[in-house]
């Protein structure tokens, strides 16, 4: 049960109401409510208004341009990618693919997998109880479960083929 005073904190008037809705002022009488509803309410929202406009204009003032965005291609401008020594060929043959990058972001920091390498999987047990699935090269584990010992037997983790 909420509390119903008998009296206005502010002029000590008497309150009878018959009803009391919750978004009423429980402490001061209907003329006096009405009086600070509306100071209640307007100072703040100016205030946060006046706030939010000096942020926004400063935010517009301090940001720079983004540069111009420009779309080309090889066929709207008509040049042809440029050649050099990197894309031809040992033999002068210009006209030969470049060497495959090895690494996954493209690049040759990553060695190709021989064909007569052993490939394994790491076997190690994970968080959900089950043997780790990464492959790696030789017999051992994968980055994450160094040291740990295998789940299955070492015959179960070669991968026939190297594939």
């Amino acid at each position: 049960m909420m509390y119903k005073p008998n009296f206005c904190a502010e002029c000590g008037t008497r309150i009878e109401r018959v009803r009391w809705p919750w978004w009423t002022s429980r402490r001061f009488c209907p003329t006096c409510a009405k009086r600070f509803r509306r100071g209640c309410i307007i100072r703040p929202l100016a205030v946060g208004l006046l706030i939010f406009a000096f942020g926004y204009s400063a935010g517009r003032v301090m940001r720079t341009a983004p540069p111009p965005l420009v779309v080309a291609s090889d066929a709207q401008t008509g040049h042809a990618p440029p050649t050099t020594a990197a894309h031809s060929a040992p033999n002068g043959n210009t006209n030969a693919p470049p060497a495959p990058a090895y690494g996954l972001d493209g690049t040759t920091s990553e060695r190709p997998t021989d064909p007569n390498e052993i490939i394994s999987i790491c076997g190690a047990r994970t968080k959900k109880g089950t043997p780790c699935q990464r492959r790696v090269r030789g017999t051992g584990r994968c980055w994450q479960h160094l040291g740990m010992p295998a789940m299955l037997p070492p015959e179960k983790l070669i991968i026939q083929g190297g594939k």
